[in-house]
């Protein structure tokens, strides 16, 4: 289980035919970075503006129950945010959700490109090369990637849904999914909401679009996932979609394979 300091990598199973990414694992500010948190209060670290609440522990449990390897940040998305393009300006935030992030203003070229080179580039780099080493066993990879959002915004009041479903072009896996989550009408689904899925530049952006590999990103309301029972649950429902779907699409390359061949 490598522990770097931009990344971590959980079941690093080459075999497996789904990589699981969570982009906003942790709050964690580097001192390297800051040694003030940048300048926020211990009570601002522990909300939405510095990670995505209860994702990274959902995502785990579904990388356990389908063996297949997670790779997640080890750093707060505000030191860089991954999940956006360098050209971005969003990629180091000012301000989120009416928070001032003081130490992030008037930044210099270099410390922009210091917190790149530590943080950003080899969180990507570490996608890169395993979705590079399980191309040499198999040309079938499927990537979800894992985030939570808040249940009200202060801009946008309530946000109803359990769940939001997100893609940009390729709605293969996405459109699965909804399929079968909407088989359960207890829950509310976001059809590319709370956010859309088309980021240029963003992870699955990045990664899966430009290299034609199906991908959805998966949004969960955080108020759904903030304790062991919950996420567990969570993990549970999303891991037996997940299978059937990635069984599904498995079959269908395979078929559309044989009849070219």
């Amino acid at each position: 289980m490598p522990i770097k300091d931009s990344y971590q990598i959980i079941n690093q199973n080459y075999n497996s035919n789904l990589l699981i990414l969570c982009d906003h694992a942790t709050n964690r500010i580097p001192k390297t970075v800051s040694d003030r948190g940048l300048g926020l209060d211990d009570s601002d670290l522990k909300r939405h503006i510095a990670y995505d609440l209860g994702a990274k522990k959902t995502a785990g449990l579904i990388s356990k129950n389908l063996n297949a390897t997670m790779i997640c940040t080890n750093f707060s998305r505000l030191v860089i945010d991954p999940n956006r393009s360098e050209k971005d300006p969003t990629l180091i935030m000012q301000l989120y959700d009416g928070i001032i992030i003081s130490e992030n203003i008037n930044l210099s070229q270099k410390q922009i490109e210091f917190r790149k080179e530590k943080f950003y580039k080899p969180y990507h780099s570490a996608i890169q090369k395993f979705i590079r080493n399980h191309k040499k066993l198999s040309d079938l990879l499927y990537i979800v990637s894992i985030h939570s959002f808040n249940p009200t915004i202060k801009s946008g009041g309530e946000r109803p849904w359990h769940v939001g479903v997100l893609w940009d072009k390729d709605t293969r896996l996405s459109g699965l999914i909804i399929e079968h989550l909407s088989k359960d009408s207890n829950i509310c689904i976001g059809r590319n909401q709370p956010y859309s899925g088309t980021l240029p530049g963003d992870t699955l952006s990045k990664h899966a679009e430009k290299k034609n590999i199906p991908n959805v990103l998966i949004e969960i309301r955080n108020d759904l996932i903030l304790n062991k029972t919950t996420q567990i649950q969570w993990a549970r429902k999303l891991s037996t979609i997940l299978r059937t779907c990635v069984e599904r699409l498995i079959l269908e390359e395979r078929y559309h394979d044989g009849i070219k061949n």
